[in-house]
């Protein structure tokens, strides 16, 4: 593509998969450059009443966005390529910071139809049309019980436990580790003592080669 330059991209329209919301749910929409603070800031500001702080956090969060809006029971997270891990991880943070919250997760794609221009149109190239499946996460997080039977559901806390064991289980595993250490160390130690109890290496010729020279020399007198 070295004789190609993008002319425009026109991303084609996601509906969103949890049809039945509320009109006034907010939705953070993270994108790659956001800040997670100001995200934060705003899903706060919604969800427990805590003001933001900045217009920003507004602005990158939800554009449409009034100030003293009431309370929402419900907050979608969106997240479309490079932004999937960011969005992933603001839900985890407000999971954490506001407890008993049920959650929704849905996949899935939006195409990008991209357009490319030849640089130079002497040269009888033509114009091309790329169109890119581009992976993205939707998120709903609800004070307000679910339908447990929906794929893609998370009840409250459900991780707390697993954590908890796989956290153990690391514990477990660094102790095993640390006793090893502590037996080849031991044994080490010991079989360094058994080699310094061992006869001394003199240096010098060998005895057999002293002998030799001995009876050279008692040979000549």
């Amino acid at each position: 593509m070295e004789n190609y330059r993008k002319a425009g991209v026109v991303e084609q329209p996601c509906p969103c998969p949890f049809p039945d919301l509320p009109a006034d749910t907010p939705e953070v929409r993270v994108r790659d450059g956001s800040k997670i603070r100001n995200l934060m800031k705003f899903a706060l500001s919604r969800m427990e009443g805590k003001a933001a702080e900045s217009s920003g956090a507004r602005e990158e969060a939800e554009p449409n966005a009034v100030p003293g809006q009431t309370l929402c029971r419900q907050i979608v997270f969106t997240g479309m390529g490079p932004s999937v891990a960011k969005a992933i991880t603001c839900v985890e943070i407000l999971k954490r910071r506001i407890r008993g919250l049920h959650q929704f997760t849905r996949l899935l794609y939006r195409t990008v139809q991209e357009t490319w221009e030849p640089l130079e149109p002497a040269a009888g190239l033509d114009s091309l049309t790329v169109s890119r499946n581009v992976p993205g996460i939707w998120v709903l997080l609800s004070r307000e019980l679910l339908d447990c039977s929906q794929p893609g559901y998370q009840a409250p806390g459900s991780f707390d436990a697993l954590w908890a064991q796989a956290a153990k289980e690391e514990v477990s595993a660094a102790q095993r580790h640390g006793q090893r250490r502590k037996q080849g160390g031991g044994s080490g130690g010991r079989s360094g003592a058994a080699r310094g109890k061992g006869p001394r290496k003199q240096a010098g010729r060998p005895r057999e080669g002293r002998k030799v020279a001995g009876q050279a020399a008692s040979g000549q007198q």
